[in-house]
């Protein structure tokens, strides 16, 4: 990222949170950055229509911020899926695998973008792993919530091996059961490594974080995964705000 320490934001961070708010929302086309129970008043008819895709691929640190920056992402959250344990935690995972949820309009991303962005965003030839990821929890499935989905799956893994004819694609393709959400220091992980940034949106807490639009727009910028002229018009901005010299930025 570009900016640095010395031009980060730590007070006044309210008034950085609208601006940085209306950079994303202009850039992304989110219409508010939401503010907890806010957000459903301020976007009725978009929650309205927001439908859940459920993917596993590696993981769910990058998973999560992979789909961050894609417009129609409105939010994501990491957690468990696939496995038969209950309740399972980040260290007694049982059968399940490393999963990223996300909520989209399907009126800007359709299902078909985003196992496109599944599958050029791993490797799924891998078995039980993703480079030095290896394990069960690492695995690529595609959790479907219904028969369309599950035709759109089935034809987009037939595409795939095809481009794959030296190799096994070993993507699973399963019907989604119970999703456990995982423990809030897994959550927007990649953004939470820049404690910054975090100050700039307004220190939220966890359960605002994890349903912020914002949130999961920037995750994926701080992860470097937002596309190359987006990535740089939200560098652009930030350094922007940063040196018109609020007071107090001067004095950090």
């Amino acid at each position: 990222m570009a900016f640095s320490k010395k031009n980060a934001c730590v007070p006044r961070y309210l008034i950085c949170a609208v601006v940085i708010g209306l950079i994303v929302n202009k850039a992304l086309g989110i219409r508010n950055p939401d503010r907890s129970s806010e957000s459903n008043k301020d976007l009725p008819d978009q929650e309205h229509h927001l439908k859940i895709a459920v993917f596993a691929m590696g993981s769910f640190w990058r998973s999560e911020a992979v789909f961050g920056c894609l417009p129609g992402v409105i939010r994501s959250r990491v957690g468990y899926a696939g496995g038969s344990k209950r309740n399972p935690e980040y260290r007694n995972l049982g059968d399940h695998a490393e999963a990223v949820q996300i909520e989209y309009d399907p009126r800007l991303i359709s299902y078909e973008e985003l196992l496109n962005v599944f599958w050029s965003s791993h490797d799924p030839r891998q078995v039980f792993g993703q480079g030095p990821d290896v394990g069960n929890q690492y695995r690529s499935v595609i959790f479907t919530n219904g028969t369309e989905e599950s035709r759109l799956a089935s034809i987009s893994k037939e595409n795939e091996q095809t481009r794959s004819r030296s190799s096994i694609v070993t993507t699973h393709i399963q019907e989604l059961g119970v999703f456990y959400p995982a423990e809030p220091e897994h959550q927007k992980f990649e953004l939470k490594q820049n404690p910054l940034l975090l100050q700039l949106i307004g220190n939220l807490p966890e359960e605002e974080l994890q349903r912020s639009s914002m949130a999961t727009k920037l995750n994926g910028y701080v992860a470097e995964l937002c596309p190359p002229k987006l990535q740089k018009q939200i560098d652009a901005k930030i350094n922007e705000i940063t040196k018109k010299g609020w007071p107090l930025l001067r004095e950090f």
